[in-house]
């Protein structure tokens, strides 16, 4: 496995323009953009060759102050917002080389809980016939009730229901361990459930979201045993670092040191 970070999390006092280059001068090989939206998809793509990273995932858009501030993929009668927003993403995958996207389920507060189902399932239909075409994996990721109130799953068995109705290889579950914490889960009891639909993992310290402490939580098992369920890619490094990103990596020696990341 191999650590990426992600470049607004841990470089977002940066100006845009100069956290590929942190992140590169940090070690990192593979960066994710929450919202790579500010300026055309080339000059990412431009951007990140010019610092030989890989582009590892990014978000679909989300519209703050509106019904999209989480994404539109789970809210009813956004089915023309949804696909506008995968446009820009997949865009974005093309420009970058970015094979997975997560899919942003939304803020469903207000709405029925089967008419958001609905939603979700005519949007993942029309994304992932389009994700055929174009060699692309979707996200779907859980998140906890605490940092995002509203959102339309924060479990991992929720995210896996509607994944499993699919049963496409494009569709898979993003498996953070910081929305699991916090959402008072034991980490190996979820990665036994998760076991094999596991496209993607963050993680970040709970409860601050700061670097992770692999003596809490169960981290440090949870991450040794993510091949044994099915998993040997990227580990996303979404938290925010209690002073510079550089400062705070040594979190990870043990890591190294057993030999689960390079």
């Amino acid at each position: 496995m191999q650590l990426n970070a992600n470049l607004e999390w841990l470089y977002g006092h940066l100006p845009l323009d100069q956290r590929f280059a942190a992140a590169a001068a940090d070690g990192f090989a593979g960066v994710e953009m929450l919202q790579p939206y500010e300026q055309p998809p080339a000059w990412y793509g431009d951007a990140l060759r010019a610092h030989g990273l890989t582009a590892v995932l990014h978000n679909t858009p989300v519209r703050p102050d509106s019904p999209g501030r989480l994404g539109w993929a789970a809210v009813p009668g956004a089915q023309a917002e949804f696909r506008e927003a995968f446009d820009r993403a997949r865009a974005v995958a093309e420009a970058t080389g970015s094979r997975r996207i997560h899919v942003m389920a939304g803020d469903c507060r207000g709405h029925d809980r089967q008419a958001c189902r609905q939603a979700m399932d005519q949007n993942l239909a029309h994304a992932i016939r389009q994700a055929e075409a174009e060699d692309l994996v979707l996200m779907l990721e859980p998140l906890n009730r605490i940092d995002m109130p509203g959102y339309f799953y924060w479990l991992p068995e929720q995210a896996l229901d509607v994944i499993r109705a699919f049963d496409s290889p494009r569709l898979r579950l993003q498996f953070d361990l910081y929305h699991c914490v916090k959402e008072g889960l034991v980490l190996a009891d979820e990665l036994a459930r998760c076991r094999g639909v596991i496209g993607h993992v963050q993680l970040a310290g709970a409860p601050d979201r700061h670097e992770p402490d692999l003596a809490r939580d169960g981290l440090l098992a949870a991450i040794t045993a993510l091949p044994d369920a099915g998993y040997d890619s990227w580990l996303g490094c979404e938290y925010k670092p209690r002073s510079m990103a550089a400062e705070g990596l040594a979190w990870a020696d043990p890591l190294r040191q057993q030999g689960l990341i390079r």
